[in-house]
């Protein structure tokens, strides 16, 4: 298994993501690099349209941002570049300042990508690789799903040859619009986009290594120029801008740099999120040790990159991640050489774009946000835990329906409920006979439940905290009145307890006066380190006393001269 060392104080250096390699293994990486630009050129193009970007700012994104994640990142496997999640969160809030496409609305998405550059410098200065974890798988599938239906319907008017004059944030008012003017559909194009749909869904299916997406747009490039279609009413890209892409530094005013900040954070959470979690699965797969603090220093100079210029905000994308692993690269060297042929491109074959249908373009996006909606993860969810799936589709509508930039935070706030409720109200159980052997097994912890006469034993499934103290009091009270026989013993299995602060120490202190008011005797087994050093200092082995207090919970049913059943012990 590959080891994180996301908090390591390992010191800077660069091309961690390159060496060590041989002259073997970088010819096959670069072979596979050209291979992955083959498959993923029109991808990044689609994303630009996400974005509301011009095309060939696509392109950009996989030059210098791929180029500086190569330099100071530490994944092997990473494909920093444009990304649908990211893409759609610039989209969202940005569109509502300036008109898509427009120099202003280009200054506006390179300042964000400075802004979610700095951001995740501070990240990596301040060692906060471990925040990706807060953002949970579950509610990560439901955000994505939500993306997925939001760009699949905002691809609707291009799709269909029609304009539709209202942004891509409101997904339920523009699959309105688009139901109530089917009647101003352009036949050809429709015809053109399910021809492309069919054709990368089904290669998908049946044709997986061959890149049909590049078929599409070529052929649709060489047909829209023999046989004009810009001249029999479908829409195309028109001119663009070639060459390499200018420097310049994005300048915004205060007030935008205020209503951008936003969004900046709302890109930076799923970065952190998508990118760690891309980076771990490839690492694993390959045995491969995790920095996720330098792959957030890479990520930021990637961004710090995109923003001078002239692109948007990039990501380490998980579907071209597996892209390039399906290519066969094995480390930075094919990226690199996925830039070589996107200079190329820049340089010499820029110009063909201006022919490219619209339609065809959004059928390409069209089917990446298809895949988005992870389906098989759902079901699996939906049969695991009901409760999780739930998380899922709320968030998954938040996203649709007021939008993705909401979408995001709601999908941290439900992780972060989601662990909290964890903690507040854990699994507890208490250890009980069971009928006919008589054996102690776990059960869940409810009134009447006792281990032996006069003796409950009681599990408490996480660490007493504030929030939680009170649940702790409340249930052993009710466990305490419903014993049915006089109750002398009261022993707490404190395995899963490791912290206990100060709130919590003064509950358990009262409630523990209390009960030796009543005559019932508390003890504490299985107290590790940790804990025993929070109760030393809270004052609670004052009031327990020491010799109520064990390592094992052996040891302190010892002292109640209760012997537990022999095939416990070992557990004990």
């Amino acid at each position: 298994m590959p080891k994180s060392n996301g908090n390591s104080s390992a010191g800077f250096s660069l091309l961690k993501g390159v060496f060590p390699i041989n002259r073997a293994a970088a010819l096959r990486d670069a072979l596979a690099g050209i291979s992955l630009a083959s498959m993923d050129i029109p991808q990044v193009l689609g994303y630009a349209r996400i974005a509301g970007m011009p095309a060939v700012t696509g392109l950009y994104t996989v030059f210098l941002p791929l180029v500086a994640f190569a330099f100071f990142g530490a994944s092997r496997h990473l494909v920093v570049a444009a990304d649908s999640a990211t893409a759609t969160i610039l989209a969202s809030r940005v569109s509502s300042m300036a008109p898509m496409g427009t120099a202003e609305y280009i200054t506006l998405a390179s300042a964000v990508a400075l802004l979610t550059a700095a951001l995740l410098l501070l990240a990596r200065i301040f060692k906060l690789g471990f925040l990706a974890d807060f953002l949970s798988r579950t509610v990560l599938i439901g955000f994505l799903a939500g993306v997925g239906v939001q760009v699949s319907i905002a691809m609707f008017g291009d799709m269909f040859g029609m304009t539709v004059p209202i942004p891509s944030s409101r997904s339920f008012a523009q699959l309105v619009y688009v139901a109530g003017h089917l009647m101003q559909v352009n036949p050809p194009t429709v015809a053109l986009t399910a021809l492309v749909v069919v054709a990368i869904l089904g290669g998908k299916r049946f044709l997986p290594r061959v890149p049909m997406s590049l078929i599409a747009v070529v052929g649709s490039i060489a047909a829209s120029k023999f046989f004009d279609f810009a001249g029999h009413g479908m829409s195309v890209l028109g001119p663009v801008a070639g060459g390499l892409p200018p420097l310049r530094f994005p300048v915004v005013t205060w007030q935008q740099f205020l209503d951008l900040v936003p969004v900046a954070a709302s890109c930076f959470v799923m970065i952190i999120a998508q990118s760690a979690a891309a980076a771990r699965v490839f690492a694993q797969a390959h045995h491969e040790e995790v920095d996720a603090n330098a792959d957030i220093l890479g990520l930021a100079a990637a961004n710090a990159a995109a923003a001078l210029s002239g692109t948007f905000v990039v990501n380490g994308s998980p579907t071209q991640t597996a892209m390039a692993e399906r290519a066969g690269t094995r480390s930075q060297i094919g990226q690199l050489a996925f830039a070589v042929v996107v200079v190329i491109v820049l340089l010499f074959l820029s110009a063909f774009l201006q022919y490219l249908p619209r339609c065809v373009l959004a059928g390409i996006v069209f089917t990446i946000a298809l895949g988005l909606i992870n389906v098989r993860a759902l079901k699996a969810i939906r049969g695991e835990s009901p409760g999780e799936f739930a998380l899922a589709l709320a968030t998954a509508a938040a996203v649709v329906l007021v939008g993705v930039e909401h979408g995001i935070l709601l999908a941290v706030a439900l992780s972060m409920m989601r662990h909290v409720r964890h903690s507040y109200h854990p699994h507890t159980m208490v250890l009980a006979p069971a009928a006919p052997s008589g054996r102690w097994v776990p059960v869940p912890a409810r009134p009447g439940v006792v281990t032996a006469p006069g003796l409950i034993v009681y599990r408490f499934g996480a660490d007493l905290f504030y929030a939680n103290d009170h649940f702790f009091c409340s249930e052993v009270a009710g466990l305490i009145e419903a014993a049915n026989e006089e109750l002398h013993c009261f022993v707490v299995d404190a395995g899963a307890i490791t912290d206990l602060d100060y709130s919590a120490a003064r509950t358990l202190i009262d409630f523990i006066q209390d009960l030796r008011a009543r005559n019932i005797r508390v003890i504490f087994g299985r107290v590790n380190s940790y804990l025993r050093s929070d109760m030393d200092r809270h004052g609670v082995t004052t009031i327990v006393g020491t010799s109520n207090i064990f390592e094992t919970l052996h040891a302190a049913l010892a002292v109640v001269g209760v012997e537990p059943p022999a095939h416990v012990n070992g557990g004990l």
